[in-house]
């Protein structure tokens, strides 16, 4: 019988880099994943910013592909592979939950394997790449509380030992980058992710539901929100009402955020 698990993660990927550069922060707290988070999964679901879609979208495959959905990297980025198993089981469980939830419109991929979002962040995890993968979609025409509520339908997953992990960047503005090597950080980015620190810490889920009403200048630390949403929906998978933790904080670039977070179910606050 799988072992039970608590938590969900939101895990800020950054840039494709991370599966190549020692000098980003955050590789180094994924290579030592297992300290963090000993137990070994039944299966990873994994809800990635880089697949948007119309309505929540599962891939339903037996092997996982690498997808490097990137321009302009250096070539032996494009040469990583991470052929973990696909989890169709799982992504039809996925589908399911999601229906009976309310979300009547659900579709199946049945070619699609892992962006860079999923793989980056996983073979740091999980180098060795056995672990049963399925990725979930975001629809980034939507709000906060539509994927919060995602995350809630999904809740009982963890029942089953399935790790969640939504993998997107707590700041991320492409077009503001700083691309010198400068350690500068822009303050409304410095702003924004200290907001949502201290938002999730103090457990104020409905500010982080509505951020782009809530959040200091939402609009210059997401211009698009699809790497924010991830975030939502690994709140309501922990069950709604959880504690948060930071797992890792920084912000490169500019204004990159690498800011990462642990939610922990409380007892008795959950399973949808």
């Amino acid at each position: 019988m799988a072992l039970s698990l608590k938590e969900t993660f939101y895990i800020s990927h950054g840039s494709p880099l991370l599966a190549i550069d020692d000098s980003i922060e955050i590789r180094k707290v994924l290579k030592s994943w297992k300290n963090i988070f000993p137990q070994t999964p039944s299966a990873i679901l994994i809800i990635s910013a880089h697949w948007d879609t119309r309505v929540p979208s599962v891939n339903i495959v037996e092997r996982n592909d690498t997808i490097h959905d990137f321009y302009g990297f250096p070539k032996p980025l494009y040469q990583i592979k991470y052929p973990a198993p696909g989890a169709p089981q799982l992504a039809r469980k996925v589908r399911d939950l999601l229906q009976k939830s309310g979300f009547s419109a659900v579709e199946e991929d049945r070619r699609r394997g892992l962006d860079h979002g999923a793989w980056v962040p996983l073979m740091l995890m999980y180098p060795e790449a056995s672990i049963p993968v399925c990725q979930l979609s975001v629809q980034s025409h939507m709000d906060g509380t539509h994927h919060y509520n995602m995350g809630k339908a999904l809740s009982s997953l963890k029942d089953e030992g399935v790790l969640i992990i939504g993998s997107g960047s707590a700041v991320h503005n492409l077009r503001e980058l700083i691309r010198d090597g400068s350690s500068d950080v822009f303050p409304w980015a410095q702003e924004f992710d200290d907001w949502l620190k201290t938002t999730l810490l103090q457990r104020r889920y409905d500010d982080i539901n509505h951020w782009d009403k809530k959040a200091p200048q939402p609009k210059k630390a997401h211009p698009s929100p699809e790497h924010f949403y991830p975030l939502h929906v690994a709140i309501g998978a922990a069950g709604g009402n959880p504690t948060a933790k930071v797992v890792h904080s920084n912000i490169e670039m500019g204004c990159l955020s690498y800011s990462s977070y642990q939610f922990n179910e409380v007892p008795g606050s959950c399973s949808s």
